[in-house]
């Protein structure tokens, strides 16, 4: 393909072409003795972005339990449902919105960084700063909508990332609330909080 534009060459499937000849681009990169090709493009979002919504979303309900003789809070279960499109390997997108409803738990109940009067922080590292471990976690049920989403792409799948997280911390509070009829606004949420007149 020396010496022409590139307006004259196609590209489809794999295949380069300038309408005479085509090669594989595996072909390609043997032919030319390298490894790799470096290419730019643009894309522009289209008109489906101004009619859809693309988000992926979901809700977590939680059930807590507080022992005041004690002093214990926990969270027994959770249930979300999350709409994420098509769930093309369900298995794995369950453990991704599990593994984020204990983010969320983190959030919600355990970590908060500590700062010295020096503005120094004196909880940097796993022996100070408070994580959900695996005793903390509850049963947690996740319910995976998988109504496909064709007007984002072919496969009507969206994405999952970290969408467990969203909402998790303040569906523990709502379910402290309902529990104690204590409205606690900062997190973690702390037993001293609760124990306060």
């Amino acid at each position: 393909f020396e010496g022409k534009e590139a307006d004259a060459l196609t590209f489809e499937n794999g295949t380069l072409s300038d309408g005479s000849q085509t090669l594989s681009f595996a072909e390609l990169l043997d032919k030319l003795q390298r490894g790799m090709a470096e290419g730019e493009a643009s894309a522009a979002p289209g008109d489906e972005q101004d009619k859809f919504s693309f988000r992926s979303f979901g809700a977590h309900f939680v059930e807590i339990r507080w022992d005041p003789g004690i002093s214990r809070l926990r969270v027994s279960r959770v249930v979300s449902t999350i709409d994420i499109g098509r769930a093309i390997n369900p298995l794995t997108a369950r453990n991704q919105v599990e593994g984020s409803i204990v983010m969320g738990m983190g959030m919600g109940m355990f970590e908060e960084t500590e700062y010295d009067p020096a503005g120094n922080i004196y909880n940097n590292n796993y022996a100070d700063y408070i994580v959900p471990v695996h005793a903390d976690i509850p049963d947690i049920e996740v319910e995976l909508l998988d109504n496909p989403d064709f007007n984002f792409n072919e496969f009507g799948a969206r994405g999952v990332g970290e969408i467990g997280i969203t909402g998790m911390a303040a569906a523990i509070s709502n379910a402290v609330y309902h529990a104690t009829g204590k409205r606690i606004r900062d997190m973690p949420i702390k037993i001293a909080d609760l124990i306060a007149s």
